[in-house]
C-alpha cells in the first residue's frame, strides 16, 4: 500500500518542491495550510492519495522533542519541518490527485479528543536535524 512506504529525505523535498511549483486552482487550497490546522470538514478528502509515511518504525514510540532552532512554535508557519521531531515522525505525506500540491498528515491524540491535523509541505522549511 503507498501509505505505508517509508519516504526519505531526497523523495521529500522532490516531492515538496514539485508540490510548491503548483499554481492552478484546486479544492485544496482554500485555506494553504502553512502551519499545523484542524482538517475542516470542507477539506476534500476525496482527491487525497497517500504517497507514503515518515515513521521510522511503528513500533517503536517517536519522540515528543520539537526542533526550533529560531524560536518559532508548533504552530508557526515558519516552523521547521524536522524529521526526526515530534509531529513529523509521526506523519504520512498525502497529495491531491487534482493539483498535485502535497500535505503532511497526523492525528493528535488528547487525553479525550482526536484531531486530525494538516500542513503543507513547504522545501523552504524541511531540515534534517538529529534528535
Amino acid at each position: 500500500m503507498a501509505g505505508d512506504k517509508k519516504i526519505g529525505l531526497d523523495e521529500l523535498l522532490a516531492l515538496a518542491r514539485a508540490s510548491a511549483a503548483v499554481d492552478g486552482p484546486s479544492a485544496c487550497i482554500l485555506d494553504p495550510q502553512a502551519e499545523w490546522s484542524r482538517i475542516q470538514a470542507s477539506f476534500p478528502e476525496q482527491d487525497m492519495r497517500p504517497v507514503g509515511t515518515l515513521v521510522d518504525d511503528p513500533y517503536v514510540e517517536a519522540s515528543f522533542a520539537e526542533f526550533h532552532p529560531d524560536g518559532t512554535r508548533y504552530w508557526s508557519a515558519e516552523a521547521p519541518i524536522a524529521l526526526r521531531h515530534y509531529p513529523y515522525n509521526r506523519c504520512t505525506v498525502a497529495q491531491c490527485a487534482a493539483c498535485g500540491r502535497a500535505y503532511l498528515r497526523y492525528v493528535e491524540a488528547g487525553g479525550y479528543y482526536t484531531e486530525p491535523r494538516i500542513r503543507a509541505l513547504n522545501p523552504e522549511l524541511i531540515v534534517d536535524a538529529p534528535v
